[in-house]
C-alpha cells in the first residue's frame, strides 16, 4: 500500500507510518466474509480483527485551522444521529465531555472503547470549487489509556475531506442487536482515501416533473452517502419554467402551476444545504432548444406563436434576457461551472419563419450557422459572469473548432465523444446514455458499474482532461413518488466507479462488488432512502416475493 506523510502531520500518523499496510486486491477473488463493506471502496486501507464499542455520547474534538468549522460540527451531529439512531445518547454526555475536555486525553471510560472522535482540518477555507481536496485519513483503534494516539481520528486538508471521512466512519459503525450497542468490527482501521475523479455528478430534472424542495434535499442527502459532489440541476425545459428570475418576473408563468415553482429563497436553500454536505450545485439553462416554456411569459422569445422553439436568434431581447437571467442566477449559484445545454436543436422554426429567414439571408448564414452563433453568444455571456461553460455534446459534434476553448463537453449520446473531445484539448464529462441514464430502466447494475469515463483514452495527459462523470435522472417518468428508487441503487455503482481506484474495482465484480452493493442498498434503506432491490430486471421495480434485503 502506498502511504505518504508530510512533515506537519499529527504524531498519530507518524506512528501509523510504521504499520504494514496491505492493499485490497479484488481481482484476486474474494468471498463475502473477507470483503470490506464500505461504499465506495477507499483508496488504501488496513484493518484488524478487534471489535470495539462506541460511546453513544461520542464527543467531537475539532483541531487545526478548520476543525471547529460549523460545517464540520453540523455534519458530526448529523452522523451521530445516524450512527446512534437506536440507543440514543445523553446518559453519559458529561463523562464523554470530561474525558475530552480541552482536547486532552483524560480518564478512560470502562464501558466503551471509543468515546470521542477527533477531526483535524488543516485549512480554514470553506470554498467548494471543482477539484477541492477531498482526501482524508481515518484511524480507529483501541487505546490503552496511556498512548497519545486518539481512538478515532479523521485528518483532512479541507472540511470537505473531513465530511468524506465522517461518511466512512459512519459506515463502519454497526448496531449490534445482541448488546444493543454500536460496534466497529475489524479494528484497528487505518484508511487513506481520495477520489479518482474531481467531478462526480448526478443530474435531476425539475421541468418534466416538479420535485419539492424537501425531495431535492433528500436526493442531496443520499448523494453524500455515496460521495457524489455535484448536483446538476436541470431546472428548466420546454414543458415548464419553475424558477423565479427577478429581472424577468414573467418567466415563471411558464411553470405547470403556481404551486410548482422555486423562489430565489428556495434555490439559495438548496445550494446551501448541498454545500454543507460537500456538494456543488451546477445549474442548467438549456439554449436555444428546449425552451418553449420561456415564451409563456415573454412571447417575443418565440419565432412565432405557432412555432415556439428554438428561441428567436434574431432579437437582441433574447440575449438581453439570457444575460439578465444569468446575472440573477450568478448570485445564487457560486459553483464555477454553468451548463448551457445546446442539445437536440431542431431548427425548422428558424427556416420556416419569414423574419428569421430574412435575417439568415442578410448574414449569409445557414440554420446550422445560426445554431453555432447562438451557442457561442450564450457562452460569451456565461463567461462574462465568471462561469466556465458546459455544453451537451451536440455543440462539439457540430462545430468543435468554434467552441470556446474553456468549454467542457458533456457526453451523452454514445461512446467515443470524450476521446474525440480531449484529443482537441477540451475537458469532458462522461454520461453515456447506454450506461448512466437512470431513466433507462433496463440497464443492469453491472453495466453501470463497468462503464468507465476514460475508456478509449490511453494517453495519461488526455485522461486528465476527463474531469469525471455524471448519472442523469431525467424526469419524464419520475416524480416524488418514484425518483429515489429509480436513482438508487444503480447510481451507487457509478459513484464507486468515480471515486475508487480502477484497479481495485475490477476483476470478478459478482464476488467483489455485488455483495457490497447489496449491503449499501440496505444501508440506504436503513437511513430512510427508498432504494430499490439491486438485481431488478427493471429499475425501481419492487421485490417480487419475500426475502432478505441483503440478497434481493
Amino acid at each position: 500500500m502506498k502511504t505518504h506523510h508530510g512533515p506537519n502531520l499529527p504524531v498519530i500518523f507518524l506512528l501509523l507510518a510504521l504499520f504494514t499496510l496491505l492493499p485490497l486486491n479484488p481481482a484476486a477473488g474474494a468471498d463475502a466474509s473477507t470483503l470490506t463493506y464500505l461504499w465506495p471502496l477507499p483508496a488504501d486501507f488496513d484493518s484488524g480483527e478487534q471489535t470495539l464499542s462506541v460511546d453513544p455520547d461520542l464527543a467531537l474534538v475539532g483541531d487545526g485551522n478548520g476543525g471547529k468549522s460549523a460545517i464540520v460540527k453540523d455534519a458530526f451531529d448529523r452522523y451521530k444521529g445516524i450512527i446512534f439512531k437506536r440507543g440514543g445518547s445523553g446518559s453519559r454526555r458529561s463523562l464523554a465531555l470530561e474525558r475530552f475536555a480541552g482536547g486532552r486525553k483524560a480518564k478512560r471510560s470502562a464501558s466503551y472503547d471509543i468515546a470521542g472522535l477527533k477531526i483535524v482540518v488543516h485549512s480554514e477555507s470553506e470554498e467548494l470549487a471543482l477539484g477541492v481536496d477531498e482526501s482524508y485519513k481515518l484511524f480507529i483503534g483501541k487505546s490503552d489509556g496511556q498512548s497519545i494516539i486518539w481512538e478515532a481520528t479523521i485528518e483532512a486538508n479541507t472540511i470537505y475531506g473531513a465530511l468524506r471521512g465522517l461518511e466512512t466512519f459512519s459506515q463502519l459503525c454497526i448496531f449490534d442487536y445482541g448488546t444493543k450497542s454500536v460496534q466497529i468490527h475489524k479494528a484497528p482501521w487505518f484508511i487513506q482515501d481520495k477520489p479518482r475523479f474531481d467531478y462526480r455528478g448526478m443530474m435531476i430534472d425539475t421541468s418534466r416533473h416538479y420535485l419539492p424542495v424537501a425531495v431535492i434535499k433528500q436526493i442531496i442527502e443520499s448523494m453524500s452517502y455515496a460521495k457524489f459532489n455535484v448536483l446538476h440541476w436541470h431546472i428548466i425545459d420546454e414543458q415548464s419554467f419553475p424558477l423565479e428570475v427577478p429581472s424577468y418576473p414573467k418567466l415563471w408563468k411558464g411553470s405547470y402551476s403556481n404551486w410548482e415553482r422555486y423562489t430565489v429563497e428556495d434555490a439559495y436553500e438548496i445550494v446551501n444545504f448541498a454545500k454543507s454536505r460537500g456538494i456543488n450545485v451546477m445549474a442548467e439553462v438549456d439554449v436555444p432548444g428546449h425552451a418553449e416554456s420561456w415564451g409563456v411569459g415573454y412571447p417575443d422569445l418565440w419565432p412565432s406563436s405557432s412555432c415556439r422553439e428554438p428561441l428567436d436568434v434574431t432579437k437582441n431581447f433574447t440575449f438581453d434576457l439570457i444575460s439578465g437571467m444569468l446575472s440573477d442566477m450568478r448570485k445564487i449559484f457560486p459553483f464555477g461551472l454553468f451548463h448551457l445545454g445546446g442539445d437536440e436543436v431542431n431548427t425548422d422554426c428558424w427556416s420556416s419563419t419569414p423574419h428569421i429567414k430574412k435575417w439568415l439571408a442578410e448574414r449569409n448564414l445557414t440554420t446550422k450557422g445560426a445554431y453555432e452563433y447562438f451557442v457561442l453568444k450564450a457562452q460569451e455571456i456565461a463567461i462574462s459572469k465568471g462561469w466556465t461553460p458546459v455544453n451537451w455534446e451536440e455543440t462539439f459534434n457540430a462545430f468543435p473548432s468554434g467552441l470556446n476553448p474553456k468549454t467542457i463537453v458533456h457526453n451523452w449520446l454514445g461512446g467515443g465523444v470524450c476521446p474525440a473531445a480531449v484529443a482537441k484539448g477540451f475537458r469532458c464529462i462522461f454520461s453515456n446514455q447506454g450506461f448512466w441514464y437512470l431513466d433507462h430502466l433496463d440497464v443492469p447494475w453491472e453495466d453501470v458499474y463497468t462503464a468507465d469515463p476514460v475508456e478509449g483514452i490511453f494517453d495519461a495527459s488526455k485522461q486528465k482532461l476527463v474531469i469525471g462523470g455524471e448519472v442523469c435522472m431525467w424526469g419524464e417518468t419520475a416524480d416524488t413518488s418514484d425518483v429515489l428508487q429509480t436513482i438508487w441503487p444503480r447510481a451507487a455503482a457509478a459513484a464507486e466507479r468515480l471515486w475508487s481506484k480502477k484497479e481495485d474495482i475490477s476483476g470478478n465484480i459478482t464476488l467483489t462488488a455485488l455483495p457490497r452493493l447489496h449491503y449499501f442498498r440496505c444501508l440506504l434503506n436503513r437511513r430512510g432512502v427508498a432504494a430499490a432491490p439491486v438485481n431488478n430486471k427493471y429499475a425501481r421495480q419492487p421485490p417480487i416475493g419475500p426475502g432478505s434485503c441483503y440478497l434481493q
